[in-house]
């Protein structure tokens, strides 16, 4: 038998549960995966609390790591015993075991841990189509950042850092500046302590940010806007403050001519060429030290509510995975 975290209901960290599941022989093109760490994401913060709709009564969890335990008919590129990570396909990671599409499996290098697998590919996925496709960051581009003191953004920070960037961070308390710093960033802003449009064109001698990544949305996204330069990109990437308001199209043009984006992971690693490109990037990234992994915590799967209170309490300094 194996134990899955289940819920039958939106709302707090409380309706998470587990349930003890039976475990089940892997079809055509499936595999039993024996998971040994799981990847706790802040989608599946937004999809618990019903922010982001998911079918119920459910799983939970996007991203894993573990071992091939069986394999079902016509799959051939895993094995039994395969160290293997993913991210996406069908919801709920959050489990001792589970039945998995074998060919949405990549495989863990040696250099990485089964902990440091499942802490990086999900935000290192989600880093690479932001830095690379997004805006494609290159040497001397300005890059704001906002959250460079938790998981996804001290990778983003690090990643940017080598591919040349300037980087400023934007961070929500002082706490975090030395985390900012170690990611990488040139200058560190601590939110509703400056004027950040003033402070981001200081920094720059006039010119602004090229692009502007903000994940915190409603609270932030006037102050982003305003600090992105003419014909430069802002990129509303999360929400965790509320839904930004609607954006007049003239603003734009009035505010220099600039391109407005809110993009997502799925249209970035799901069609199967592309997903295993920015993997095998992320992991290559991860295995020489480009990019860190940083994780904060590991909690047994059992305390799955706590790791989430910890993530949406804005309590975690790094990645959280759960330990089966």
């Amino acid at each position: 038998m194996a134990t899955a975290i289940r819920m039958t209901e939106t709302g707090g960290p409380d309706v998470l549960r587990a349930e003890t599941v039976e475990e089940r022989q892997p079809g055509s093109g499936e595999v039993w995966i024996e998971q040994e760490a799981i990847g706790v994401n802040y989608l599946d913060v937004t999809q618990r609390n019903g922010a982001v709709p998911l079918a119920l009564p459910n799983g939970l969890g996007l991203e894993a790591a573990g071992r091939v335990a069986a394999v079902g008919h016509d799959v051939r590129n895993v094995a039994v015993g395969d160290r293997v990570a993913y991210i996406l396909g069908p919801v709920g990671s959050y489990a001792t075991g589970r039945l998995y599409p074998a060919e949405r499996l990549i495989r863990v290098p040696d250099a990485l841990t089964a902990d440091e697998a499942a802490a990086v590919l999900f935000k290192g996925v989600t880093a690479h189509y932001l830095l690379h496709d997004t805006y494609p960051v290159v040497q001397g581009t300005v890059v704001l950042l906002y959250g460079v003191g938790g998981a996804l953004g001290r990778i983003m920070a690090t990643w940017a850092k080598a591919l040349g960037a300037t980087v400023i961070g934007v961070v929500s308390r002082e706490a975090s500046l030395d985390r900012a710093r170690a990611a990488g960033c040139d200058a560190v802003l601590v939110w509703g302590t400056c004027d950040l449009p003033a402070e981001v064109a200081r920094l720059t001698a006039g010119r602004k940010a090229d692009v502007v990544y903000d994940g915190i949305g409603k609270l932030t996204f006037s102050a982003s806007i305003d600090s992105v330069r003419p014909r430069g990109l802002m990129v509303s990437l999360g929400a965790s403050s509320g839904t930004p308001d609607p954006v007049a199209v003239g603003t734009l043009n009035a505010k220099g001519s600039l391109f407005l984006t809110r993009p997502g992971l799925a249209a970035h690693a799901t069609e199967l060429g592309e997903y295993r490109r920015r993997a095998g990037d992320v992991f290559a990234a991860a295995s020489d030290g480009t990019i860190r992994p940083a994780i904060w915590r590991a909690y047994p799967l059992a305390e799955a509510a706590a790791a989430h209170a910890a993530l949406e309490g804005g309590r975690s300094a790094g990645a959280i995975v759960l330990k089966p």
